[in-house]
């Protein structure tokens, strides 16, 4: 990986309710380098948006960030007032939510709105404001964008819209851009060129992209690395090659063995037992053991995120003590 952007250390996020404390983020770690996209995958409530979240300083109350370190170009944000967290945001590490609709203000032109993105943070006023609209709306394939520009949201599609979000992550072109489920509720055909359009950024600006998703297929078209998040925690870790050829948690294998195959004919798809824990009373030892087809007495000891390959980590005590799960899903197929 060449030098981190941001760096991700013992991350704890609680949210602190009336029925006790939901520990959404338990020691989460990971990097990102320049020009490196990183996925993290996992199910719904597994703690992915509120890691993007963390990372901007953006958890919504009564969430707060417990304990960690998150290093973005060497300086802990943490660390930072929110005055200088509001000079960072949007302009060394930007956000693109999932939801464009609800992330565009219906009552202003997309001109304006990315034209503000651009003034907080760039010395540039009057009309050179909306030559740079118009040019960051131009990069991210938006056709006609001298016209565009003047058009609220409700006249773009949705596609076009979650355009328009990438174009005001790009705009000031940040070191680090954090993508939650971009491409969600797309169709696939507009899927594939947001995905071309991030891969694209990502290396001719040498930004690093954190893409948070759960949908396996955009991870290995876009990534080259990823992260596979569990109740609140990393359970695996390697490049998209060797995660998806041998998967070292049986967490991951679960996932993989879900997803829809064209060679599998009438069969059905193979499903996880059981349901995620409760992350106000999170089971102990494995978090996964209670779900596992492999789990051994060992499992009831909190298994450590460790190198099991040469750069593949697995938070498995069987991965750990054999080199692999190849046995145990040959034994279970």
């Amino acid at each position: 990986m060449s030098e981190a952007v941001l760096e991700v250390d013992n991350l704890h996020t609680q949210f602190l309710t009336g029925y006790g404390t939901v520990r959404a983020v338990d020691g989460v770690s990971f990097a990102v380098g320049a020009g490196e996209i990183l996925g993290l995958v996992g199910e719904s409530g597994c703690g992915k948006s509120v890691t993007a979240r963390s990372i901007l300083r953006l958890v919504p109350p009564p969430g707060r960030i417990i304990s960690g370190r998150i290093v973005l170009q060497g300086r802990n944000i943490l660390e930072l007032t929110e005055a200088e967290m509001r000079k960072i945001r949007g302009a060394i590490v930007s956000l693109v939510l999932q939801n464009p609709m609800t992330s565009l203000n219906p009552a202003l032109t997309v001109g304006w709105q990315l034209g503000e993105a651009l003034v907080a943070h760039q010395p540039v006023r009057g009309p050179g404001v909306r030559l740079r609209t118009i040019e960051a709306l131009r990069t991210v394939g938006i056709p006609d964008p001298t016209l565009r520009v003047d058009d609220y949201p409700h006249r773009f599609s949705g596609g076009m819209r979650q355009r328009v979000l990438i174009a005001m992550g790009l705009v000031n072109e940040p070191s680090l851009l954090v993508a939650d489920e971009p491409t969600t509720a797309l169709d696939v055909t507009i899927q594939a060129q947001i995905i071309e359009l991030l891969r694209v950024a990502s290396r001719e600006r040498r930004m690093a992209v954190l893409l948070i998703t759960h949908d396996l297929g955009v991870v290995a078209s876009l990534c080259q690395r990823v992260a596979v998040m569990y109740a609140g925690q990393i359970v695996e870790e390697a490049s998209v090659e060797d995660l998806f050829a041998a998967p070292l948690h049986p967490y991951t294998w679960g996932l993989l063995r879900s997803l829809p195959s064209v060679n599998a004919g009438k069969d059905r798809l193979a499903a996880m037992p059981g349901l995620p824990p409760d992350m106000i009373d999170p089971p102990t030892g494995c978090r996964f053991r209670q779900r596992c087809a492999f789990a051994e007495a060992v499992c009831a000891e909190p298994p450590e995120l460790q190198e099991v390959a040469p750069g593949h980590r697995a938070r498995c005590w069987i991965s750990q003590r054999d080199g692999r799960l190849g046995d145990a899903r040959a034994s279970a197929t």
